[in-house]
């Protein structure tokens, strides 16, 4: 086994934003079992969220984490993706910047 790597602070600073019409903001209600979590989006519906294989080992989804979302094509009232999960002071500077609300 390897040593285990250590990320520098400029990529936990660095803060993606959603790009897309499609991508949207969203908190995470529960997790459900394995790679599958409920999502509560900013258009007020709550999807099952599916974490994707680029991020399923590498970062740790709690509930309450805000998330970035991507409602699939096929069925986009259901489910979606995980893109990406904001940290508690990426979550504070989203907020003061005003692209989540305060009570979000």
């Amino acid at each position: 086994m390897g040593k285990r790597q250590v990320k520098n602070e400029k990529a936990l600073k660095e803060i993606k934003l959603p790009e897309t019409n499609e991508e949207m903001f969203g908190r995470v209600i529960k997790m459900m079992g394995g790679e599958n979590l409920m999502v509560k989006c900013q258009d007020k519906i709550v999807r099952v969220g599916r974490i994707r294989g680029k991020l399923k080992r590498r970062v740790w989804i709690r509930d309450n984490d805000v998330v970035i979302i991507a409602p699939w094509e096929f069925g986009k009232v259901a489910k979606g993706d995980i893109l990406w999960r904001y940290t508690l002071p990426q979550v504070e500077w989203l907020k003061q910047n005003k692209h989540i609300p305060l009570d979000f």
